[in-house]
């Protein structure tokens, strides 16, 4: 655990602070302990190598290894994952080295900000940094705890609820690194407690320029605007925030309800009241973004625009990564007709999860499902998402039945094994035509407000049934029909009008958080917090024109049970006596 002992002091020369004039580029990389207490840039890249832990999904997609989506490259990691290779020894979910180096670098930087003299010569920002810093420090360790909690949280060999080691410190290289892994509980209450101390420094909602005194947040009433201003100013918008750290405590509130780890139903009522809080902010279902499932789309990424002097955001957004051009993703994924590589296939699972038209599930006979046109009358989520055979790319018809060519299923190795392509975060503006190649405007969320009505939903109907609202003024089942009209259903919904009771209305709410929250890297943890199924092979089409066949396109080689968790590194577990591993690894 000793390469984990981060003095922090990597790649610090080409560091590019996200904040004003106080703190410039480092430009050597000849380093000493006593440069960070005196130089601030220098100090501050401390902090954005925690923040730069902070894991994505990014284009990993490890959808791959659930019943959503297959991979048509041989060697991608969830592929084997999926497929009986997942072992104490062989982890692409792993996120034991990430998480314990971050927080180890957290914990330094923890040591560093009342000594760091962040601006000497104004007292005043002098204190409004380090207040910030205290704030992002304690923050990005819980988000640190609560990424890795996901990852190994489990039955210890006693049967006993684990989680994480609980480091509050900088551990020197003299330190004793064999630390246990405290209880799951205990593990909730550090993260909780992290995000609590945080919430003293970061007492506003968003990094916003203040005009006049009355718009400065709890703890900042005597400071200047303009000062604040710089400090916490619009230019630090993907810095974590007070609103974030709210809405992570609901995240890991919705985490310690799940089943895998509970039997109490009065935790899924602190998880919906955490997530109500959020809400509250914008209106509470009032303020769902009508056009919250596009976010990806060009022309509302091209709308963004943080150095106005209003800053200019997705209603959509809660937290999210910078703005970059790529087109990384559309390489990866366009269809072979459109010079890509078709990575990612969308299975017929989930195709078979979008519902009808009118809302109902397409093996019910009111669905009006017709096997022979099998992509009429449905949810239109379904065409935005996944490219199925006759929808389109970037205006061009994909065809993936026989005689379809190249984007035909299995015609090559980049073509779809599953009779389907992903469409759902592409940018079809991309051009990956060899001879004008283009690139578009890309970011990578980190939270969205859907997943927070979604995480409201599910806690609220365990917590007060289908129709019960709590505080809130609006129920699990109002936040699903808001969700399910804004997808196109109609707002009749008379299968959603069907349902009653609490057992029904949850599997709708998994099957909406399925659907609407697809290739965004939930599904995975998703089906094991809720102790589900994991072995629903994943199936595929064959189609020769009206005949559409429904086929076995790769096994999910999972054990129910031992693998709703995560395994802690074998490396580790053979290094420090005091770690155990969970049960069954």
């Amino acid at each position: 655990m000793k390469r984990f002992i981060l003095y922090s002091l990597f790649a610090l020369g080409t560091v590019t602070f996200w904040s004003c004039d106080l703190l410039e580029p480092v430009n050597d990389n000849h380093s000493t302990i006593d440069r960070l207490y005196q130089d601030p840039g220098y100090a501050e890249g401390v902090l954005m190598g925690a923040y730069n832990k902070i894991p994505t999904n990014n284009l990993s997609f490890n959808d791959v290894a659930t019943d959503d989506a297959v991979s048509n490259n041989k060697l991608n990691e969830y592929l084997r994952m999926a497929t009986g290779q997942w072992s104490a020894m062989y982890n692409p979910v792993d996120q034991w080295a990430n998480c314990i180096s971050g927080i180890q670098t957290t914990n330094q930087f923890i040591t560093l900000i009342d000594t760091v003299n962040w601006k000497g010569s104004v007292p005043e920002l002098n204190w409004l940094y380090t207040q910030r810093f205290k704030g992002e420090a304690y923050a990005l360790r819980a988000l640190l705890q609560y990424h890795l909690l996901v990852a190994v949280a489990g039955p210890g060999p006693g049967g006993q609820m684990l989680g994480i080691p609980i480091v509050n410190k900088f551990l020197d290289a003299n330190a004793d690194f064999n630390i246990p892994r405290a209880t799951f509980a205990e593990s909730v209450d550090r993260i909780y407690a992290d995000i609590n101390e945080s919430l003293k420094y970061l007492t506003m909602n968003d990094y916003l320029n203040v005009s006049s005194a009355a718009q400065l947040p709890p703890g900042y009433e005597k400071v200047s605007t303009s000062n604040y201003n710089i400090v916490f100013g619009s230019e630090l918008n993907q810095r974590i925030s007070g609103r974030v750290l709210r809405a992570l405590r609901a995240k890991v509130a919705l985490l310690a309800a799940s089943p895998a780890f509970n039997t109490d139903p009065a935790k899924w009522e602190l998880a919906a009241n955490h997530a109500g809080n959020v809400l509250k902010d914008i209106g509470g279902l009032t303020g769902l973004d009508p056009e919250g499932n596009k976010f990806y789309l060009k022309t509302l990424v091209d709308k963004l625009n943080v150095s106005a002097a209003s800053p200019i955001e997705q209603k959509e957004i809660l937290w999210r990564r910078s703005v970059v051009t790529t087109n990384t993703r559309e390489m990866a994924n366009y269809p072979p007709s459109l010079f890509g590589r078709g990575n990612v296939n969308p299975t017929q699972n989930l195709v078979d999860a979008f519902p009808a038209a009118n809302g109902y599930p397409i093996d019910r006979s009111d669905s009006k499902y017709d096997k022979t046109k099998p992509y009429d009358n449905r949810d239109p989520r379904l065409r935005q998402y996944i490219a199925y055979n006759g929808n389109t790319i970037s205006g061009k018809t994909i065809l993936t039945g026989v005689g379809g060519g190249i984007d035909a299923k299995d015609s090559l190795e980049t073509s779809t094994r599953t009779g389907y392509y992903l469409k759902k975060l592409l940018v079809e503006e991309v051009n990956m035509n060899p001879v004008s190649t283009t690139t578009q405007k890309h970011y990578e969320v980190h939270m969205r407000y859907t997943e927070l009505f979604l995480l409201y939903a599910e806690a609220a109907n365990e917590a007060w049934g289908p129709t019960g609202s709590g505080t809130w003024g609006y129920s699990a089942k109002d936040v699903i029909g808001a969700i399910r009209s804004r997808a196109g259903i109609p707002k009749t919904d008379p299968y959603l009008m069907s349902v009653s009771a609490k057992e029904d209305m949850r599997q709708l709410i998994r099957n909406e958080r399925r659907l609407e929250l697809c290739f965004e890297g939930f599904r995975f943890w998703d089906l094991r917090r809720w102790k589900a199924d994991l072995t629903e092979t994943a199936k595929g089409v064959n189609i020769n024109k009206a005949t559409y066949t429904i086929v076995d396109v790769e096994p999910r080689v999972y054990k129910n049970n031992v693998m709703h968790y995560g395994p802690v590194p074998q490396t580790e577990i053979v290094k420090y006596q005091a770690l155990q591993q969970n049960q069954g690894w």
